[in-house]
């Protein structure tokens, strides 16, 4: 058995987090993370469209330059925002 093969069979060996509170929290965490890199990428390729393309999407430079101002934890698409 190779160096390799033999490091993974000894990690598929080890026991599994049951999903207690900790791992739970950890992957709530890692999804937001995940979704604000998301949100900042939307909002970079947003501020890069010409206005030919924004015009095409109903949207003018001015929501534009609103939308990219906003941080980015400031997710549209979160329960907060429900009830605007």
């Amino acid at each position: 058995m190779m160096k390799a093969q033999k490091g993974y069979a000894i990690a598929a060996a080890l026991p599994r987090a049951k999903g207690g509170p900790r791992s739970s929290l950890l992957a709530r965490l890692w999804k937001q993370v995940k979704r604000w890199i998301q949100l900042a990428e939307q909002r970079r390729l947003l501020a890069s469209m010409p206005d030919a393309a924004l015009k095409d999407l109903g949207l003018s430079r001015a929501d534009l330059e609103q939308e990219v101002a906003r941080p980015f934890w400031d997710d549209p698409l979160s329960r907060k925002h429900e009830h605007r």
